[in-house]
């Protein structure tokens, strides 16, 4: 199953797009309307780009009469991100929102961050809401397992992984390209770190996982499916290559068939078989 990344694609805009993916992922929602970072807010880096947008959207009641209808309309499978700066805010949110998918925002490196942790945002939210829950988590914790499962305990169904790295980059005149100074970095350099976050959380939880992070061709959905994702998110690919979802798709079928693989259901968890394999035999 293939996603978009929040942020990286506006289905309204263009809609074949979103129609080539299995589910649209909206950019996320707030309480309030919010105009965003002051400008310069994206710059390209040599691996990728920086992004300090800072959650610009029209505001939960805005996006509910007006946005998510015409959303609707497409007929993909929604799944709207939510955002805010405390567990009320998500909460009020998602208790709105009916017959879509909820991803939970928890991550963003461009807006102060809600004081509650992850699990309390969830728990706050589970007790809103009886929609499908997904928490897309930062990248930056040591312990990725122990996220995935105080994640799960707090009443996720799924997990989303893993939102921007913070980074800088400078221009000519050795100043931060982007007016906020760091923004959240993205691009192929973060498939390792996708990688890692995926096959920690994995060894975690039997959740579903979105797996994204650099992914340019269906050998590298096939690496995140090898790790323990069960559907694949693509994010930065889609500003440069609007055919991206129907061309990763199909490599991506070459890529099962190159390894003996007839689904991606077969390949689900090759790598992570390979290092429990390797971890028996050390222990003989």
């Amino acid at each position: 199953m293939f996603l978009n990344a929040s942020g990286c694609l506006d289905a309204l805009t263009a809609p074949d797009v979103a129609r080539s993916l299995d589910g649209f992922v909206t950019k996320t929602v707030t309480p309030e309307a919010r105009a965003g970072n002051a400008p310069v807010r994206i710059a390209e880096t040599d691996f990728g780009m920086v992004n300090a947008i800072g959650l610009a959207n029209p505001g939960r009641d805005a996006f509910v009469a007006d946005t998510l209808p015409r959303l609707r309309s497409l007929g993909v499978p929604l799944w709207v991100s939510v955002g805010g700066f405390s567990a009320h805010d998500y909460a009020a949110t998602c208790a709105v929102l009916d017959d879509v998918t909820i991803e939970l925002n928890l991550s963003c490196p461009n807006v102060d961050e809600a004081p509650e942790s992850a699990a309390e945002i969830v728990r706050a939210c589970r007790e809103a809401t009886s929609s499908t829950l997904y928490a897309k988590v930062s990248p930056h914790s040591w312990d990725m397992g122990e996220t995935a499962r105080a994640i799960e305990a707090a009443g996720a169904d799924g997990i989303s992984m893993i939102n921007t790295l913070k980074g800088v980059t400078l221009d000519a005149t050795l100043r931060p390209a982007l007016a906020r100074g760091a923004g959240g970095y993205s691009g192929p350099a973060l498939r390792p770190v996708a990688l890692a976050a995926v096959m920690a959380a994995r060894r975690a939880t039997d959740l579903p996982i979105v797996g994204m992070g650099g992914v340019e061709t269906g050998r590298h959905a096939l690496d995140l499916i090898a790790c323990g994702a069960t559907q694949v998110a693509l994010g930065t690919v889609l500003f440069a290559d609007p055919d991206a979802p129907s061309r990763i798709r199909a490599e991506l079928e070459q890529e099962l068939s190159a390894h003996g693989f007839d689904t991606p259901a077969d390949a689900f968890c090759a790598a992570l078989k390979t290092v429990a394999s390797l971890e028996n035999s050390r222990k003989r």
